[in-house]
């Protein structure tokens, strides 16, 4: 089990996260329309897949909007943002925000999502929330990148994942 930290203070994860090289594990997360996507729906793709406690926070804004501008780059690639938010929040954010080239989701519906990913936050205050991770999975379905923020509060190595979904 892994430890992050929230400005600071120690928060336990659940579950491991996946290991580079290993398949990645399975996902079937909510768009704004209140349709599913998962794994198997983007295979044969590479998949940025972010993981964010909150749209509702200015971190996971930030970060939401730096890969949105960036997504329009990445040709073939495909870029998850991933947090607990309703569809309905996740929706009037984006509309907000003009967050046009990257697919805001929920894990509504498949909360086991941040256990199987290794991102869960087990204990205090953003219990039940994911944490800050980015993975990079090949067309293949294969994690070829994964990084944990050890600090919620802080933004991930955006240059290193848009490297590792360029490789």
């Amino acid at each position: 089990m892994a430890t992050v930290t929230l400005k600071g203070n120690p928060c336990n994860l659940v579950g491991n996260l996946p290991a580079v090289g290993s398949q990645a594990p399975d996902f079937n997360l909510v768009k704004q329309d209140l349709s599913a996507v998962s794994a198997g729906d983007l295979r044969g793709k590479t998949v940025v897949l972010l993981t964010v406690p909150s749209l509702d926070t200015p971190v996971c804004q930030i970060e939401t909007k730096k890969f949105n501008e960036q997504a329009s780059a990445l040709e073939g690639v495909r870029v998850l943002v991933a947090s607990s938010d309703l569809p309905f929040a996740i929706k009037r954010f984006c509309a907000a925000e003009g967050i046009e080239n990257v697919d805001a989701v929920s894990d509504l519906r498949d909360r086991g999502f941040g256990a199987r990913w290794g991102v869960a936050i087990a204990d205090g205050p953003l219990a039940g929330v994911t944490a800050r991770a980015a993975f990079v999975v090949d067309p293949q379905g294969k994690v070829t990148y994964a990084q944990l923020v050890r600090e919620i509060a802080e933004e991930p190595d955006y240059k290193a994942i848009l490297t590792a979904a360029q490789a």
